[in-house]
């Protein structure tokens, strides 16, 4: 997956000095995760089923506290 240019800061980011910087980018078919403060060291790139899967599982794990 190539997400030149498509790159955003993930709403799951964290608040504060950005300690916690994640960004995201998607295509209609994968979602790709890289750490902002340093790009270059890769990125875990899922199908968009899967990554929503794992947002769900986040988002029942919050209510649930």
């Amino acid at each position: 997956m190539r997400a030149r240019g498509n790159w955003r800061k993930s709403s799951y980011s964290g608040e504060g000095d950005g300690n916690e910087c994640v960004e995201v980018a998607n295509s209609t078919t994968h979602v790709a995760v890289r750490d902002s403060k340093a790009p270059s060291y890769g990125t875990l790139t899922v199908p968009t089923e899967v990554f929503a899967t794992f947002l769900g599982g986040i988002k029942r794990a919050e209510t649930e506290w």
